[in-house]
């Protein structure tokens, strides 16, 4: 019975750890919720999060370094875009966005290249309590400063709920065709992997002791 009842124990642990996981799998234009995998590139390890700081991977997550099937879509210099998970985010941590402008065509591009940082959902510390913004859309505005092309739209969940153990990654890249930019050159840039290191405070951050402040990894946000 014992040996029965540790069985049903760890079932039950691996079903609500599954069930905790999530994925970002749509984009659209505006405020609406988008057809899943239509302009986001559908990874291959279902909700299973990236690990490995020198991966490729941490670029548009396993199974994403091609577009595929995948349509990109139009958007103008300043236009609202939304992500669309299949559950809410539910573990603890930064959410970022992130851009890199494709050589050439966005279904083509392995994310090699530059990219630059538009925004950071970070915690809101009031009264010595942190409140992280875990949603199951995210909403934001393309700059309308950097130039016209394509790009590779990506956001990233940095999961810091397991202090002393590795933090994970949930990332998920749109891909898309900006029309009515104009010329700056975001700055600063960072390659992926190599924006995140295991020494950032804001990777090593243990959310349950003594959290008072917190620096995001990766660049910092570049602003029009």
């Amino acid at each position: 019975m014992k040996n029965i009842a540790a069985l049903v124990a760890t079932v039950a642990l691996a079903a609500q750890s599954a069930s905790a996981h999530y994925i970002f799998q749509a984009l659209s234009k505006g405020s609406g919720k988008g057809v899943v995998y239509e302009y986001v590139r559908r990874n291959s390890n279902y909700n299973s999060p990236v690990t490995d700081l020198s991966s490729p991977d941490l670029r548009c997550n396993v199974g994403g370094a091609t577009g595929g099937n995948t349509s990109t879509l139009d958007l103008a210099a300043g236009d609202a875009f939304t992500f669309t998970l299949d559950t809410a985010v539910y573990h603890q941590g930064p959410i970022s966005l992130y851009m890199s402008k494709a050589p050439g065509s966005a279904g083509e591009y392995d994310g090699s290249g530059d990219w630059f940082k538009i925004n950071d959902w970070a915690p809101i510390f009031n009264g010595g309590q942190a409140s992280w913004t875990m949603k199951d859309t995210y909403t934001f505005n393309i700059p309308s400063c950097i130039p016209s092309g394509e790009y590779l739209l990506r956001i990233q969940s940095l999961a810091l709920h397991n202090p002393g153990g590795v933090p994970q990654f949930y990332i998920g890249c749109g891909q898309i065709n900006l029309t009515g930019g104009g010329s700056a050159s975001p700055s600063p840039t960072a390659k992926i992997p190599g924006a995140f290191k295991a020494t950032d405070p804001g990777y090593t951050a243990n959310i349950y002791n003594n959290f008072n402040s917190y620096i995001v990894p990766g660049p910092s946000v570049f602003k029009c």
